[in-house]
């Protein structure tokens, strides 16, 4: 029990025959205010902080319902629970349209209403001790199962199980989301190293996970072969536990058919796992194959112009005649528009690139306010949520499910809070990304990167015989010796992409049925 006594005000035109009620309270640390009228009530509540207030539905001159309405006026944050004998529908429908936390039915039990007081004033408490108390359960567990992880399976389940206590562990006040953190890092060591000692071997025969050249082939052309109506929905920069965030909320329209975690190749940037994604070719495929659609890292055009043409070209390797649209929605006023133009569409396959997500988190880059706004992790998920909440993408997959459409979602990559600036030296050709570089002579003082030196046998262009690429794991971002301290404050906690972290690579993929 908390130190200081919780208030209740609690109103009856039959306050006397609850004395037996009020002893109950103050004899498990409560204390009661007791009035006999709906008048009585608010004089009190405006001149007196109350935690939570039983209020009579039936008394003579204010009613309770009127009551309710007038508190929640003054002080809308406090839980009012109504009481009543009467269990008509429409007093109980009003009852809710006025906000009340919860409704019991008389002759009520003092457990019944402890059982209420423990809901709704003191359910924090018990929620925070509770998650501390089953996350020290499972520490031990997770930690077992970082140290034995050997197949991408197992680095799934892990990056599940630390999204979810996230997810758990940042709405209580806990000591234990420092050592999530902690774990959580030891997670991405050992990811980085499993990535490292295995990558290469996906690409010469070994046992490859699900990448990004596979969504389509994989997931999207089975189910038009099945007859299904699709639409593809792409959210750059998009990871799992932003997926996870806004769930609920698609859960009005949509069930999951499918929810599952692929890898996104490496580099986990536009330019080579969303092209990957359209194409179903490595980028080194794309460059043989479609070298009108390839675009280097020295080409100054955009990194992702060719989306439609690539998807094309891919429809027409693997045979399928499917019709397709194409959007990429980048504004909220063109979104509006292109649910608008949905209406009577026919078309079996439709793909929507969204890139709020990806804005989001340069502009955390660039901008101090947003820097601010973003200063972790829950702050970047609640953003993301409210940006769901309120944006024309809300009502766009609203309106696909009303259209009887599958959604299959995903993203291209996701992004990672950066904190540790490593010094790298490279020519003067060599890219501006903080998480991967290529290049030539390429040199690192860190020992924790990933150095492909033969970029062709894992799919990648070689521009020069000397080009080899180096990714950034964990926390790492590159800088270069000039001004080095200087750029390293400027980009220290922000999210990047392009290297190697679970955020980067262990992204969503799924299925969703309109309900």
């Amino acid at each position: 029990m908390e130190s200081t006594m919780k208030q209740i005000l609690w109103a009856d035109d039959e306050i006397n025959l609850l004395q037996p009620y009020i002893l109950f309270l103050r004899e498990k640390g409560y204390e009661v205010t007791p009035v006999c009228s709906g008048q009585d009530a608010l004089d009190v509540f405006e001149t007196q902080l109350f935690d939570i207030v039983f209020l009579d539905e039936q008394m003579p001159g204010l009613s309770g319902i009127e009551t309710l309405q007038e508190m929640k006026r003054i002080r809308p944050e406090v839980p009012i629970v109504m009481i009543t004998k009467s269990e008509e529908e429409n007093i109980m429908e009003q009852a809710i349209g006025k906000q009340i936390a919860d409704y019991l039915i008389k002759p009520v039990n003092p457990n019944q209403i402890l059982l209420c007081l423990k809901k709704h004033i003191q359910s924090r408490q018990y929620v925070e001790a509770e998650t501390n108390k089953t996350y020290r359960e499972e520490f031990s567990d997770l930690s077992y199962m970082i140290s034995t992880a050997r197949t991408f399976e197992e680095f799934g389940a892990i990056y599940r199980s630390l999204c979810r206590w996230e997810l758990q562990l940042q709405d209580v006040q806990s000591s234990m989301r420092e050592m999530l953190s902690q774990q959580k890092e030891e997670a991405n060591t050992a990811w980085a190293k499993w990535i490292i000692k295995n990558y290469e071997s996906w690409f010469s025969g070994g046992d490859a996970p699900m990448m990004s050249p596979d969504v389509f082939k994989r997931k999207v052309f089975p189910l038009l072969d099945k007859g299904e109506k699709v639409f593809v929905v792409v959210i750059d920069n998009f990871r799992y536990d932003q997926w996870k965030t806004i769930q609920p909320l698609l859960g009005e329209y949509y069930q999951v058919d499918e929810e599952q975690i692929y890898c996104s190749i490496l580099p986990t940037a536009t330019q080579y796992a969303r092209n990957a994604i359209f194409s179903g070719l490595m980028p080194e495929q794309i460059r043989q194959m479609r070298p009108d659609l390839w675009i280097s890292e020295e080409d100054e055009e955009g990194k992702n112009i060719n989306e439609k043409d690539l998807l094309q070209h891919q429809l027409d390797r693997f045979r399928k005649r499917y019709p397709f649209t194409y959007y990429k929605i980048n504004e909220s006023d063109f979104c509006e528009k292109i649910t608008r133009q949905l209406k009577g569409l026919q078309t079996p396959l439709n793909v929507a690139v969204i890139n709020f997500i990806d804005m989001l988190s340069h502009s955390r880059t660039d901008s101090k306010m947003m820097r601010e706004l973003i200063n972790n992790e829950g702050a970047y998920r609640s953003l993301t949520l409210s940006w769901f909440q309120h944006s024309p993408t809300r009502q766009f997959l609203e309106r696909i499910a009303q259209l009887g459409y599958k959604v299959v979602l995903t993203t291209d990559h996701g992004t990672v809070r950066v904190s540790n600036a490593v010094q790298i030296v490279g020519d003067r050709n060599t890219n501006t990304n903080l998480r991967y570089k290529e290049g030539k002579a390429l040199q690192c003082q860190s020992k924790n990167v990933f150095e492909i030196t033969r970029p062709l046998q894992v799919g990648l262009p070689c521009p020069n015989v000397s080009t080899s690429y180096v990714f950034a794991t964990g926390n790492d971002f590159f800088g270069y010796p000039n001004n080095f301290n200087y750029y390293a404050q400027i980009y220290r906690n922000t999210f990047q992409h392009g290297g190697i972290s679970m955020e980067e690579m262990l992204i969503p993929l799924v299925t969703l049925s309109p309900k």
